[in-house]
Formats: structure tokens, C-alpha cells, sequence
């Protein structure tokens, strides 16, 4: 049975340790049936392939509503990011504690500002 727009239940995070860890301890963690987990820690030693393959996963499943992930990291797969374009799940990129945000970095505010002609 396919799931639903209101059948997306949880958040996913990809970011670094301290974010992950702040997330997780809120309560979002979660493992599916299929043994997936919702969340990734990314590190100096984290391939970017894996970080596109997490990424286009978790855009892929009917369950999540939310990606949150850290800004440095969505720099990383900047085109992946850019390029996402559906409104479910949603992707938010988030600061992280050594990395501020940069609203110009954002790719959903590129996307409003361009909607209101900025």
C-alpha cells in the first residue's frame, strides 16, 4: 500500500556529529522495517558518494516529510541539493555549531527569492 502526503511522519538529518547527536537525542531517530535509519553523521572521512546516495534516498522515501541538513555538508552536493525541486520531503539546510548560515547559500531561499522576483 503506497504511503500518503499525511503518512510522512518523521525527519531526516544529515550533518555532523554534534547536530546529529542534538537531533537524535530530541527524539527523531528512527529505523524502518528495512533496517534504514533516517539520519547520517558526516565527517572529514565521509565519502561524498555516500553523502549523494543518503541524500537521493531519503528524497525517495514516502516516509520522511523533512530533510534537515547541516549547510557545509549541502555544499558539498550543492547540485544535488540545487537541483531537488519537490515539495515533499522538504529540504532545509540548518547551521551547524563551527559553521554559521549563510542565507546565500540556500538553495529553498534562492527559490522563494526568485518566486517574489527578487
Amino acid at each position: 500500500m503506497a504511503l500518503q502526503q499525511n503518512e510522512r511522519h518523521f525527519l531526516a538529518v544529515v550533518g555532523d556529529e554534534d547536530s546529529v547527536t542534538g537531533l537524535l537525542l530530541a527524539g527523531i531517530g528512527h529505523i524502518n522495517s528495512e533496517q534504514k535509519k533516517n539520519f547520517l553523521v558526516v565527517d572529514a572521512k565521509t565519502p561524498v558518494a555516500k553523502i549523494e546516495e543518503i541524500f537521493l534516498e531519503f528524497t525517495k522515501r514516502k516516509d520522511i516529510a523533512i530533510i534537515l541538513i547541516n549547510q557545509h555538508v549541502a555544499d558539498v552536493i550543492r547540485p544535488l541539493v540545487d537541483e531537488y525541486d519537490q515539495a515533499f520531503p522538504t529540504v532545509l539546510e540548518i547551521p551547524s555549531k563551527d559553521h554559521p548560515y549563510d542565507p546565500e547559500k540556500d538553495s529553498v531561499l534562492k527559490r522563494v527569492q526568485r518566486l517574489f522576483g527578487e
